[in-house]
């Protein structure tokens, strides 16, 4: 079978990712592995694409290989993904599958963004590999790999492949109207960040109407006007000093043009099952914050155009986002049905979470991710020293190790539960113990009322 290794990290050969690819090459030699740094070449592939094609054509099988950046892909992946549909190569009935490294932190999301791409353009996907950084130097790590190869090979022989879901045909856009802004001098600070381009008047309209009608002062960020020298490289040149590598100043513009406002409204058009190339290269970006979560308590708005309704992935990625950040979600403003309706009852919950400070408890997405970065950054402190000292500054190494009190109780507990006779003694004293902390804070109200 000829495999065509798509590599989508920025680091070209140096991706830790790729070393998985080229160890089952080894492995077996009976396939032919062909391989691409489409991460790292794609400014020459946006000037000429036509390279690629040839390898397309003759390949049995696509591999993407990328590590997970954000929720997702790269954004030099996404902008690949871009280009190939652009391309209108015919795709249709090849073999595609991925394989991705990370520390587990949403690779759900990212593997379903390049499932649901490969499907777009026809493709029979084989469910992918989702592999932990280390995972290759140890035995059960080869092993998961041979599994993998071993098991999309054998689906493509066998003409199997993950079942199709079926979309919803997006709905025409629905006009937005903009009302008249008062004259009344808005207060406040909200930043809408947009990568709306000229022609999109949709786009456009929900971002005034959404200014026209939001009580606080607003100002527009287009991404499309700052001067990116590229997307991230994985290269943690920021992981000590908060610095990136590039000298286009975006980690000084982040901070001081974004991060200082109250809260951020997101506003995109939907392309390819997410936020567009740009937006995630904006996203990508914010790795020289780290892993720190330095926006929290700040709330935030999406104004989407598309059919938000049946991107399931793509949903679950802008709440995720959101909790992992610990930042209220006031709403997802689309204009399939209703947008006038929509954009107004997003602009009124974003106002009360401002004026009212609400920052409501994390759900398991956030709570999980959170989990996952504080045993990431305990581990790797001396080389993440700005994300160690906010992680400590901020009580987030919540280890359930430290809570040696609450263990001993349990301890306790579990001798007396082992116990049939001490047991049935007990009847509903245990229930009642549980509910004792509850009783005093009661009571203390009741006191209070007094």
């Amino acid at each position: 079978m000829k495999i065509l290794v798509l590599n989508g990290s920025p680091k070209g050969e140096y991706s830790v990712t790729l070393q998985t690819a080229k160890f089952l090459e080894k492995k077996y030699p009976e396939h032919i592995f062909e391989f691409l740094h489409v991460g790292k070449k794609i400014k020459a592939l946006e000037r000429d694409f036509s390279p690629v094609v040839k390898y397309l054509e003759k390949a049995d099988m696509l591999l993407f290989a990328y590590p997970v950046y954000t929720f997702i892909a790269p954004s030099q992946l996404h902008r690949f993904i871009e280009l190939l549909k652009a391309s209108g190569v015919d795709l249709t009935g090849k073999y595609a599958t991925q394989i991705t490294t990370s520390k587990h932190f949403y690779d759900v999301t990212a593997h379903k963004y390049v499932e649901e791409n490969c499907k777009d353009m026809g493709m029979k996907y084989v469910r992918g590999l989702s592999a932990d950084m280390d995972d290759l130097l140890t035995e059960k790590g080869q092993k998961e790999a041979c599994d993998f190869l071993e098991y999309a090979v054998w689906s493509a022989q066998n003409g199997y492949c993950e079942p199709y879901t079926a979309y919803a045909v997006p709905a025409a856009h629905n006009p937005v109207e903009i009302p008249e802004c008062g004259a009344e001098e808005k207060k406040g600070d909200v930043v809408i960040v947009t990568d709306c381009e000229e022609d999109n008047e949709q786009l456009a309209a929900m971002i005034a109407r959404f200014r026209a009608v939001f009580p606080l002062k607003t100002r527009v960020v287009n991404l499309r006007e700052y001067p990116f020298k590229g997307g991230c490289l994985g290269c943690f040149n920021c992981a000590v000093s908060g610095k990136c590598i590039y000298n286009d100043k975006f980690d000084e513009f982040l901070r001081n043009d974004i991060q200082t406002a109250q809260a951020t409204v997101y506003a995109f058009t939907i392309k390819d099952h997410s936020m567009g190339a740009l937006f995630k290269m904006y996203d990508d970006r914010q790795f020289c914050n780290g892993h720190r979560t330095v926006t929290m308590g700040s709330p935030v708005g999406y104004l989407v155009s598309g059919a938000y309704s049946t991107e399931q992935n793509l949903q679950m990625i802008v709440e995720g986002r959101a909790q992992v950040g610990t930042n209220f979600l006031a709403g997802v403003a689309t204009d399939e049905k209703e947008p006038n309706a929509e954009i107004d009852r997003m602009a009124k919950t974003l106002a009360y979470a401002i004026e009212h400070k609400y920052v409501p408890p994390q759900n398991f997405y956030g709570v999980g991710g959170m989990k996952i970065f504080r045993d990431l950054i305990w581990l790797m402190q001396g080389m993440m020293k700005a994300d160690h000292k906010f992680y400590k500054a901020h009580g987030q190494y919540d280890f359930p190790q430290k809570k040696l009190g609450t263990m001993l109780k349990m301890q306790l507990v579990g001798v007396l539960l082992s116990s049939p006779k001490i047991k049935a003694k007990m009847g509903n004293a245990m229930n009642e113990g549980m509910l004792m902390p509850y009783k005093k804070l009661f009571e203390k109200l009741d006191k209070e009322e007094k």
